[in-house]
């Protein structure tokens, strides 16, 4: 059962997710004619002209490349997680008209809502999917062959994969709801990314001092907070400085320049941002 649990989870996440970006394509982005990139973009540009099912376009369009991301990404996993999401999302996105109660028209006439919600609904989905360590399929395996085999950043991947659909979009739809395509591409990628790495975005600081041991009493008496000390040497002066370092969450930081400060003024700190800490004190620490 326990072997089982996992793979069941994250078959559940995948057809939710997929549930949700066919939601967002219905309620939202089609009745504003807001192309959604990709095989579903180019679906909604040829649906325009032909009423041809958006659904049945989406499964078609992407057998081709499902076989490209099994020929070159491979894996048993990849195929049966990507064929799961695909089969999901086409059937969803033709299914949903079906339902008496789904408004087939869309909620708003506001395209700036649209754009919106349908960005963050979308992007829920994306990021569901994501999590469960299964693929969108048709411009997210495109950009992942880029990425792998040519070594593009997979934001520049799915930049350059969906910069196409959305020009065409253009011509069709007009550029302006061209341009408010564009942001439900890069809102729904923020929401995606935030439901994949998660919103407890941390910071760590790394603290050079004279007064190691004094710091180190109060980060561990005062925030409870676990310390690291690094061994460090001056590259001027060719001392031993030792260099601590430790997470603490934003509204911790007021509280750690304080104690460093009263310990050792003259210290040097930086502090930067983690997306995520996982261990004793933060998240516990699992592969998904």
């Amino acid at each position: 059962m326990k072997k089982f649990w996992p793979h069941f989870r994250d078959y559940f996440l995948i057809v939710v997710g997929c549930v949700l970006q066919a939601v967002a394509l219905r309620l939202f982005l089609v009745p504003a004619d807001l192309a959604s990139g990709g095989v579903s973009g180019i679906s909604q540009l040829i649906n325009h002209y032909t009423g041809w099912p958006i659904g049945v376009m989406v499964l078609i369009g992407n057998v081709p490349l499902f076989l490209l991301g099994w020929r070159f990404l491979g894996g048993r996993n990849f195929a049966l997680r990507t064929a799961t999401a695909i089969i999901s999302y086409s059937l969803a996105v033709d299914l949903l008209l079906y339902l008496p109660f789904f408004p087939k028209t869309g909620l708003t006439t506001d395209i700036v809502l649209d754009s919106l919600y349908g960005a963050v609904v979308a992007g829920v989905g994306y990021g569901l999917v994501y999590r469960a360590r299964g693929t969108s399929g048709g411009s997210d395996i495109l950009a992942r062959i880029l990425s792998h085999y040519r070594s593009v950043p997979m934001t520049q991947s799915y930049l350059m994969v969906d910069s196409a659909v959305i020009l065409a979009a253009g011509f069709v739809f007009g550029w302006d709801k061209a341009l408010y395509a564009i942001i439900v591409l890069y809102v729904s990628g923020l929401v995606a990314e935030t439901i994949l790495e998660g919103g407890g975005t941390v910071r760590t600081a790394m603290i050079v001092t004279s007064q190691p041991q004094a710091i180190a009493d109060g980060i561990l008496s005062e925030l409870e907070r676990g310390v690291t000390v690094l061994a460090g040497t001056g590259a001027y002066t060719g001392e031993e400085r030792p260099v601590l370092y430790c997470v603490v969450t934003r509204a911790e930081i007021a509280q750690i320049k304080a104690i460093v400060h009263e310990a050792d003024p003259s210290a040097f700190m930086v502090i930067g941002v983690a997306h995520e800490a996982l261990g004793e004190g933060f998240r516990p620490l699992k592969t998904t």
